[in-house]
């Protein structure tokens, strides 16, 4: 523990979180009482000193208008502990959430098993894990807020499993509590090793927040989280519990840790509407490529896609997208900064985006709202592969579509690579999103280079910005494996058909997204220009030619964000099994 403040207990948390006037416990009184006098006075104890009858509060109410069921921990109830009746109540109400199809927050502060009560405590965590299971397993949301401290068999079951995990600033976390290393091992366990911050950064939690903030992270999580698959819009409840309001899951909210404009509202596109399934206006239509026109060399949208002023997936998220939850590694101990990871709504749909974050941030990047550590063309590696699968389990769970958006000059190549499956987690990845019952999207935003583009790219739909481009290594490499040199990079890659109109061309994209419109028509009659659109360093281009989405990036984002949104809706709204056979026809699955 990092800080001596005190801790909310668990009704401090509960009034925090739910709306006054909301919350309905859903708690039976407890009337066993042990035949062992010590611990029978223990417990008096603490019910005297709490006002509590056992370790775990359980209820329902309102969070943000929408109904939730919480379920949390009172560390001052004999250090939180679970014993049978506790672990009974757990169960109780995961259930009970499940029935009433409510999404379940969970509020841990433990030390683990009730040591008085022995095994027969012990295998309540295996009871509490099925119930958490079986939740899960029908698409319903499961949030989980670490407190101080948050040990033993509950951090090793139902604290571990959150869709999103997030924990408090200074937090105790761990398997093993100190006090029982010191004494098992004669020394004192590592400092900082246990604590939340050291956990986020080993992407072990999502997000370091207090619980002040945890309504708002919480609601704008579950505005995504509940939109996805068959539990979107469900309010059952029983008679006494408040019920959510109709629009409960459509308030806006500004997004988290990657912030900017929305930039793709108003009338800066206009028509990005689904017609005879696909999109029409926003500088697509018919499925192929609008505004005619000769298609660019492969040379020069190599060059383009690499200048630094050319928005990624961190501006992707920030110019196209609103409740915007940040993801943090493999919720497994690695955290790759070259792989971002979120939920997101972005053209409106509901998703888990995921992409190489390249490192050219675009011009809305806020580096105070980053993480500091993202990397600058950091290479994706294996553990950035094993985020990117994090990601599909989420979107499969719960029903919700996945966008993936390949712009990676290229896998990592190095000894840890190897070392650690780099190989095996492409091929995982592309078994994963070629099987995935969720609805899927790729796009090819840049620079497509190798398998960390590949691992990226199987869905039901593929669309590629203008100067995108996919090859099987970068075109120096290729170059240099044919000629023994990089100096005919640009003859490899026309050879090789990189380019976006070559993919359309073979079947391997489903539609070209212009980066800037010809004519002012063409972006759509209520269009209006931002004063930095078209101001952009024009250093990648000749004499006469068009600009790119590096010059405009706040139209290509905004046409872009309304075209993914309604590509994302449309394929929500197909049928599972037609979707599957059309994604294996394609050979994509």
């Amino acid at each position: 523990m990092t800080g001596t403040h005190s801790r909310p207990t668990a009704r401090e948390l509960i009034e925090t979180v739910i709306a006054p006037g909301s919350w309905r416990c859903w708690d039976e009184t407890v009337t066993v009482s042990p035949a062992d006098p010590e611990y029978r006075a223990d417990l008096a104890r603490a019910r005297e000193r709490t006002g509590l009858d056992e370790s775990v509060i359980t209820g329902s109410g309102l969070l943000a208008g929408a109904r939730v069921a919480l379920v949390a921990c009172e560390f001052g109830f004999l250090a939180g502990s679970i014993g049978v009746a506790a672990g009974e109540r757990l169960v109780r109400a995961v259930r009970r959430a499940t029935a009433e199809r409510l999404p379940l927050l969970a509020a841990p502060a433990s030390g683990g098993t009730r040591m008085q009560e022995g095994t027969v405590a012990f295998v309540q965590m295996v009871k509490v894990t099925a119930a958490i299971a079986a939740h899960k397993a029908v698409g319903l949301p499961y949030l989980v807020h670490l407190r101080h401290p948050t040990t033993g068999g509950v951090f090793a079951s139902w604290g571990s499993l959150g869709h999103v995990t997030t924990a408090e600033p200074g937090a105790l976390i761990g398997f093993l509590g100190p006090r029982v290393h010191e004494a098992l091992y004669g020394e004192r366990f590592p400092e900082g090793v246990q604590v939340a911050e050291h956990l986020y950064a080993h992407g072990l939690v999502d997000a370091v927040l207090p619980t002040a903030e945890l309504p708002d992270a919480a609601a704008r999580a579950l505005r995504v989280l509940r939109g996805g698959g068959p539990t979107a819009g469900r309010t059952t409840g029983r008679a006494g519990d408040h019920a959510e309001g109709p629009a409960a899951a459509s308030a806006p909210a500004a997004p988290a840790t990657v912030p900017g404009p929305a930039g793709a509202s108003g009338g800066e596109v206009s028509g990005a509407g689904v017609s005879g399934g696909g999109v029409s206006g926003g500088g697509v239509s018919g499925g192929g490529v609008s505004g005619g026109g000769p298609a660019p060399e492969a040379a020069e949208s190599i060059r383009r896609s690499r200048r630094p002023e050319r928005p990624g997936v961190r501006a992707l998220l920030q110019g196209a997208a609103e409740d915007v939850t940040p993801l943090s590694g493999t919720g497994a101990g690695e955290h790759d900064p070259g792989m971002l990871l979120a939920l997101a709504r972005v053209g409106g749909t509901p998703c888990v985006v995921l992409g190489h974050d390249r490192g050219h941030p675009g011009p809305d990047y806020d580096p105070d709202a980053a993480r500091p550590e993202a990397g600058v063309g950091q290479p994706l590696g294996p553990a950035g592969l094993r985020t990117a699968r994090r990601g599909m389990r989420v979107a499969a769970e719960l029903g919700l579509p996945l966008l993936t958006v390949v712009d990676t000059a290229g896998a990592a190549l190095s000894q840890a690579a190897e070392e650690g499956g780099l190989a095996g987690e492409i091929a995982r990845c592309l078994a994963d999103l070629v099987t995935l019952p969720a609805p899927t999207l790729c796009l090819l935003l840049g620079q497509g280079a190798g398998g960390g583009a590949l691992a990226l790219l199987p869905a039901d739909r593929v669309l590629a910005a203008r100067h995108a481009w996919l090859s099987p290594l970068p075109p120096e490499g290729a170059s240099a494996i044919l000629y023994r040199t990089t100096e005919r990079a640009d003859e490899v890659a026309a050879r090789q058909g990189v380019r976006s109109a070559d993919l359309l061309a073979s079947g391997i994209v489903d539609r070209i997204v212009e980066e800037t419109p010809r004519t002012r028509a063409r972006e759509g009659a209520g269009a209006r220009r931002r004063p930095s659109d078209g101001a952009g360093p024009a250093a990648a281009r000749g004499p006469g030619q068009e600009a790119d989405a590096a010059d405009a990036p706040h139209a290509f984002l905004a046409r872009l964000g309304a075209i993914l949104g309604a590509e994302l809706a449309t394929l929500r709204a197909q049928d599972p099994a037609t979707r599957l056979a059309a994604r294996r026809a394609a050979g994509r699955g």
